[in-house]
């Protein structure tokens, strides 16, 4: 196919231009339109846009063209209907007849029950617009299918009405068209219901799977047809796909950990006790200061650390150096656990949810992929950067397998904390090492790792994933780790949470 077919007939009126001040008078039918979609030249030129990113629309375009005449311009109509913030039905009495079928699918469509959830995630976005399209390739090959002798009586309707030799010919093949027409009704409401609950589910499905992996409206809205099309198959198709709910609740728990942190404090709150911390005073004690005649008990009440605050309890305050995952990917990981849910997943939507978590700070992170000690790969997410979508998923993707070394990773972190520490002067990093085993250090080692908490001031989270005997007090994970838990059921991202709060 050279060119994108527009989908928009002109209508094709005789003689010369208007008499200033009179509107256009109607299209007569048999110069119709060939569009049943009503849209200005900037939405065609952005299905013609779309048409030529899309090889899928291009395959199919040619795959029913070569049956029906329609196609082409049924194509634009479902893509337009999808894409306008308020798509408008051109009006019957201008519609070619040849394209009458046309604007009752898209009709029908419109008015199906799934339609206004479909338009709400694809309205302004042509790539989702173009999703919906596929998405209801299988229904409308079906009911072109279907319908083929009522578009062909109405083809030959509107070639009779252009000849106009004879005219009760043409009135006898009208009527003939509008009767194959209104007996086709029934079945065109039955596949456009079809079309609709399934470019709907299709196109929620992918804004949920977008969603899960952390990708914005906006970023997509600026992502290149193409490598959002090689994304959302990406997502789709591999291991990755089974992730995105667990990934989707991670964040969301995330998002609500963050919201409940106090200000400059951490650790859960557990009431109200008196000092001089004005980052913590209530609420109520700051009314003072707006009345005159109580801003010297305030300042009293100040002077004598006698002011009423938030009192928490918990951990150390939030860290200011990266965020470090360490993520065992040993063979072990593979393991399943309650609703099928892998010590992998688990980890890496963990992993992922932390990566958020440094963006939210402003602090860089840093995945470190860890098995045996030969097997390491690290992935960097400096904090003044975007973070790449397709490394994200590389880190999610990659699994190393073997056996599990400490030490190296461990190791790996620690240069990266001296090397921001020699660089910015940054301390206080947090590192969070992910695990399904035990496994024990050298005490030479234990000494330099201990030499470099003490001259770095990190903090290390320790998560034995399926594996409770690591957690175990004296195990060599408990002597690396200021905060160790044990994580016995996948399913449950709350086993975390208190990591969001403090992280």
């Amino acid at each position: 196919m050279d060119e994108a077919p527009s989908g928009h007939g002109e209508a094709r009126g005789r003689g010369g231009p208007r008499p200033p001040g009179r509107a256009d008078p109607p299209a007569p039918v048999r110069e119709g339109c060939t569009a049943a979609v009503v849209a200005d030249r900037f939405d065609r030129l952005t299905w013609r846009d779309t048409y030529e990113q899309s090889a899928a629309l291009r395959e199919l375009a040619d795959e029913l063209g070569a049956r029906h005449d329609c196609a082409a311009d049924l194509l634009a109509d479902a893509f337009l209907a999808a894409y306008q913030a308020r798509p408008r039905l051109r009006e019957r009495t201008e519609m070619a007849l040849s394209r009458m079928l046309n604007h009752q699918v898209i009709a029908s469509l419109m008015e199906s029950p799934d339609f206004a959830e479909l338009h709400r995630e694809t309205a302004g976005d042509p790539y989702a617009a173009a999703l919906a399209v596929l998405a209801q390739a299988t229904a409308l090959r079906r009911l072109l299918d279907g319908t083929r002798d009522a578009q062909e009586r109405a083809e030959r309707a509107d070639r009779a009405q252009n000849a106009a030799s004879e005219a009760h010919r043409t009135q006898d093949a009208v009527q003939d068209a509008a009767q194959a027409l209104g007996a086709a009704t029934p079945g065109i409401r039955a596949a456009t219901r079809v079309a609709g609950a399934r470019s709907a589910e299709a196109v929620r499905e992918e804004a949920a799977l977008m969603r899960a992996w952390g990708v914005g409206s906006g970023e997509l809205e600026r992502m290149p047809f193409d490598r959002r099309a090689r994304l959302a198959e990406r997502l789709r198709t591999s291991r990755l796909a089974a992730w995105a709910e667990l990934i989707g609740r991670f964040r969301q728990m995330a998002d609500g950990e963050r919201a409940r942190k106090v200000e400059h404090t951490s650790g859960e709150l557990i009431g109200v006790t008196l000092g001089d911390d004005l980052s913590r005073v209530v609420p109520s004690e700051l009314v003072n200061l707006g009345l005159p005649a109580l801003r010297a008990v305030f300042a009293a009440r100040y002077a004598a650390g006698q002011l009423m605050l938030y009192d928490s309890e918990g951990e150390q305050t939030t860290g200011r150096g990266a965020v470090i995952a360490c993520v065992d990917t040993s063979h072990s990981m593979y393991v399943e656990g309650p609703g099928g849910v892998t010590r992998e997943a688990w980890a890496k939507a963990c992993a992922l949810a932390l990566l958020d978590q440094a963006r939210h700070g402003g602090r860089d992170f840093v995945g470190i992929l860890f098995a045996a000690a030969d097997k390491l790969q690290i992935f960097r997410f400096p904090a003044d950067e975007a973070a790449d979508i397709d490394r994200v998923v590389d880190f999610a993707e990659t699994f190393l397998g073997g056996g599990t070394s400490y030490q190296r990773p461990l190791s790996a972190a620690l240069e990266l904390l001296a090397e921001e520490y020699d660089d910015a002067a940054r301390t206080r990093g947090d590192i969070v090492l992910l695990t399904d085993d035990e496994c024990d250090v050298t005490e030479e080692w234990m000494r330099d790792w201990n030499d470099a908490r003490h001259r770095l001031g990190f903090r290390v989270f320790g998560l034995a994933v399926g594996a409770p005997p690591a957690a175990e007090a004296g195990s060599a994970l408990d002597a690396l780790c200021d905060n160790l838990r044990a994580v016995e059921d996948f399913t449950d991202v709350h086993a975390a949470a208190d990591l969001f709060r403090v992280i």
